[in-house]
C-alpha cells in the first residue's frame, strides 16, 4: 500500500455527485488533491470542508469543454503539486436530445468535456508519470460506453471513446508502471446529472454515490498494477471492500 502522505491526485467534476464523493474518499486516504470543476461556489464549498479537516487541496475552476482552459488548469495543478499519483476524470455532461435536434456546438460541448478533456488531462500527466515510473489514470464510464441510447447522440460516442483511449493507454503505460482503467458505476446512482435520466423503476433501486467512491480511492492507492486495461464495476468493488 502506498504512503498516503506523499500522494497527489487530480479529480474532475467534484462539485457534486460522484466526483464529490470520490474526492472525499481520496481525502480520507490522506491524499493531496487538485479539484477541477466549472461550478465555482460548490467547488469552494467542498474545498473549505476538506481544508477544515486538514486536507491539502487546490480548487481550480475550469470549463473542460475549452481545450486551452483545460490545459492551463492541469498545468496549474502540476506546477503546484508536481507529478500526480492518480488522475480521475469524472466530469461529464448529458443533455438528452434527438439527433435531429442536436447542433454541432451542443455535440462538441459534450464530446469535449468527456473525451477531449480525457486526452488533454492524460497527455499532461503522461510524461511526468513515465519519468516517475508510476501512475494511475481512471475514467468514469457508464452503460452508455457499451450500448446506444435514444437522445444520447453525443454522450454515447464520448463514453465509447474513453473506453478506446483507456485500452490504448493501458498497453502503452504498463511498461512504465502506469495503470489505466475505466470504472462503470455498476448501479443507478442518485446524482444531479442522473436524476433526469433514470426511469421510475431505476430510481427505486438507485444508491448513493458515496457507496461507490471507496473503489476509486482504493485503486488509486495501490502500488502494484492489480488492474489495467479493464472496465471495472465500482459498486461491486466497493461492496467487496466492505466485507
Amino acid at each position: 500500500m502506498a504512503d498516503s502522505k506523499n500522494t497527489f491526485g487530480i479529480i474532475t467534476g467534484v462539485a457534486e455527485g460522484l466526483g464529490n464523493q470520490i474526492a472525499r474518499a481520496c481525502a480520507k486516504k490522506g491524499m493531496k488533491l487538485a479539484l477541477l470543476d466549472i461550478q465555482t461556489e460548490k467547488l469552494q464549498q467542498l474545498t473549505d470542508e476538506l481544508k477544515a479537516d486538514g486536507v491539502d487541496c487546490l480548487p481550480i475552476t475550469v470549463d473542460l469543454s475549452n481545450a486551452t482552459h483545460t490545459q492551463t488548469a492541469v498545468q496549474q495543478a502540476l506546477d503546484h503539486y508536481g507529478t500526480p499519483r492518480v488522475l480521475i476524470h469524472n466530469a461529464a455532461v448529458l443533455n438528452e436530445r434527438l439527433f435531429k435536434d442536436t447542433s454541432f456546438e451542443q455535440w462538441r460541448t459534450e464530446i469535449d468535456i468527456i473525451l477531449q478533456a480525457a486526452f488533454i488531462l492524460s497527455k499532461a500527466v503522461w510524461q511526468p508519470m513515465i519519468d516517475a515510473g508510476f501512475g494511475r489514470i481512471i475514467y468514469v464510464s457508464s452503460g452508455s460506453a457499451l450500448k446506444g441510447f435514444i437522445k444520447e447522440g453525443a454522450y454515447c460516442p464520448g463514453k465509447h471513446g474513453q473506453e478506446g483511449l483507456m485500452k490504448v493507454l493501458s498497453m502503452e503505460g504498463e511498461p512504465h508502471n502506469i495503470a489505466v482503467n475505466t470504472f462503470t458505476t455498476g448501479a443507478p446512482i442518485d446524482t444531479p446529472m442522473s436524476r433526469g435520466h433514470y426511469t421510475e423503476e431505476q430510481r427505486q433501486n438507485w444508491v448513493s454515490p458515496a457507496l461507490l467512491a471507496p473503489a476509486f480511492a482504493w485503486l488509486a492507492m495501490q502500488d502494484t498494477i492489480i488492474h489495467t486495461g479493464e472496465r471495472l464495476d465500482a459498486y461491486k468493488m466497493s461492496q467487496s471492500l466492505m466485507t
